[in-house]
């Protein structure tokens, strides 16, 4: 396999226009991807497939984009510790601040850095080089991550040593989704006014009530009743990890996490919320 500059693993939904930035701009990229249409997609734009994830290790430089914890743990534990001293690792996975000094202990024995990079966006954010990453490292590998996610990212912010730039994605999910229930919970006063939820929308678009939540139930081309019943789903996950990891670390947000779980999530999705059992601890 042709050494690569970059190795992704994570190519979903939103890893897949994160490997197409990276081609774009001329980076050899190699990517370990399950899916048959994935592999495909990538190759076809000329991205490097890796057999085997701990092919990846021979880049200098190694992305993830997966889902949890436990699916990082378990994927990129063998490809850190293939990786050669000097080499990155930068995990975009939002997850628990335990789970990444875990990797980062993994990476010290190797001398390999780790960097945690949480983001806010959408894939058509990363498609126009607009996304919003967070990080949190070294300064030094920091330094080199933002290179790296540059390609993607036009608001990067550095937020300290590991594990503050996931406190700080798990507040803003859990304060994101404080503030969707509170426009939906506005939206629903308002048809009871009388008043057309879109024409209230546009108030709210131009005014000190507004706020992104605001603007993502505008953009759903949603009616706010089917948008409410849809968002649960989004915000299940989130908030089990704001639970869990609040809990770890013996913080104490529970106002902010009761007016988050307040409306269209309702006593059942509460429960399986707080129940919902996760490897991040």
């Amino acid at each position: 396999m042709t050494l690569p500059d970059i190795g992704f693993i994570g190519a979903g939904q939103i890893g897949e226009p994160m490997v197409e930035k990276f081609l774009a701009t001329g980076r050899r990229t190699a990517v370990y991807a399950r899916r048959v249409e994935v592999r495909d997609r990538l190759a076809g734009r000329g991205a490097i497939i890796a057999a085997h994830q701990e092919e990846l290790a021979a880049a200098p430089v190694v992305v993830t984009c997966l889902f949890s914890d436990a699916h990082v743990l378990q994927e990129c534990t063998p490809i850190i510790e293939k990786m050669s001293p000097g080499s990155l690792f930068i995990s975009h996975t939002t997850g628990s601040p335990l789970m990444i000094q875990r990797l980062r202990d993994i990476g010290h024995k190797g001398g390999v850095s780790v960097v945690e990079a949480p983001f806010s966006g959408k894939p058509e954010d990363i498609r126009r080089g607009e996304l919003t990453v967070l990080l949190a490292g070294d300064d030094d590998a920091v330094d080199v991550a933002a290179g790296v996610v540059a390609a993607y990212a036009s608001n990067i912010h550095r937020t300290g040593p590991l594990g503050t730039a996931l406190a700080a994605k798990l507040l803003n999910n859990a304060l994101f989704a404080a503030c969707s229930q509170l426009t939906l919970s506005a939206l629903a006063a308002g048809r009871s006014l009388g008043l057309d939820e879109n024409k209230l929308l546009d108030v709210l678009a131009v005014s000190s009530g507004g706020s992104t939540a605001a603007r993502y139930v505008a953009a759903s081309e949603q009616d706010a009743q089917t948008y409410s019943a849809r968002l649960p789903r989004y915000l299940r996950k989130d908030l089990a990890s704001v639970r869990t990891v609040t809990a770890d670390l013996g913080i104490d947000i529970e106002d902010l996490l009761a007016a988050a779980e307040r409306g269209p999530m309702d006593l059942d999705d509460r429960a399986q919320a707080d129940g919902l059992e996760k490897s991040r601890a």
